[in-house]
């Protein structure tokens, strides 16, 4: 049986106890995570908890609809075992028919149907040996990284939370287009969890480059990179990205870069020897 349960409903452990051990596990699926991204979702529920899918929703004027909340980018069916398509399909067409749309990214572990298209997402499998690493860097990113060390930048870890908003505000045009992103970001920064680390490099006490980390035991997502023209003048962010790469050298994680549909930022993160993985996105009207 599927059905659908607001957040005020849910029960909080089981939902939670699906996502840690979901085959498709993604730390955005989190009951916590959820609450700081989206101001509303709620859930469809296969049998006890078997398999859930995250709703987040918004609403303009009298009308609700289904959207991606920012700074989280694949959602979809998560479940303790292997799901089929028709499972997926079944879970789908549950979707109330109160929200008048649904666009949202299912994750790359779902499955691919005639109402979604896909997209890419850049993965790099971090090796215990660095050197191994920085061989798969092409020869713009070595050139770059020798720069940026030849430069006397710092690299700094617990950034805080204060300073990297502070810094995010300043130096991303994007929350001037999309004023809700603030708020969203002061929510993840505001979360009492080691899974969100803020990382930057410094020239002497000023901060040219950061990015806001998710760690989780599979993957470290490279969520909110921001930099000074400054620092992207001499090749900060590429500093940063080689340090975290140091840092859990040793911890078998997959850095995950969340791709980009800019080609520039995409371009960068290809040259570090990423790989691509392909996940889902879905529209559907349903007026």
């Amino acid at each position: 049986m599927i059905y659908c349960i607001k957040r005020k409903d849910l029960d909080i452990d089981k939902y939670d106890a699906c996502i840690a051990a979901s085959v498709q596990f993604r730390i955005y699926a989190f009951s916590w995570y959820l609450d700081a991204v989206s101001e509303n979702w709620e859930v469809l529920i296969l049998n006890d908890y078997e398999a859930v899918m995250p709703l987040p929703w918004k609403q303009k004027y009298f009308l609700k609809y289904i959207t991606q909340p920012f700074f989280c980018q694949q959602l979809g069916i998560f479940s303790f075992a292997p799901i089929t398509l028709q499972i997926q399909e079944n879970m789908i067409r549950r979707i109330p028919k109160k929200f008048m749309r649904t666009s949202i990214n299912f994750n790359a572990d779902n499955f691919l149907n005639a109402n979604m298209k896909l997209r890419k997402n850049a993965l790099l499998t971090i090796e215990n040996v660095y050197e191994n690493m920085h061989a798969k860097f092409n020869k713009n990113r070595k050139r770059a990284l020798k720069k940026a060390s030849s430069l006397g930048f710092t690299f700094q870890e617990n950034i805080a939370a204060n300073e990297f908003y502070d810094f995010y505000v300043l130096n991303d045009k994007n929350h001037r287009t999309h004023v809700s992103m603030k708020k969203v970001l002061q929510n993840i920064l505001n979360l009492k969890t080691q899974a969100v680390q803020c990382y930057g490099i410094k020239r002497n006490t000023v901060l040219i480059a950061g990015v806001l980390l998710l760690v989780d035991p599979k993957r470290i997502t490279y969520l909110i990179p921001v930099a000074s023209a400054f620092g992207k003048k001499n090749a900060a962010a590429t500093l940063l990205v080689d340090e975290i790469i140091k840092k859990y050298r040793h911890s078998h994680q997959i850095l995950d870069f969340e791709g980009s549909m800019i080609p520039g930022v995409a371009k960068f993160y290809e040259s570090f020897g990423t790989t691509y993985e392909d996940y889902p996105t879905f529209s559907k009207n349903f007026i």
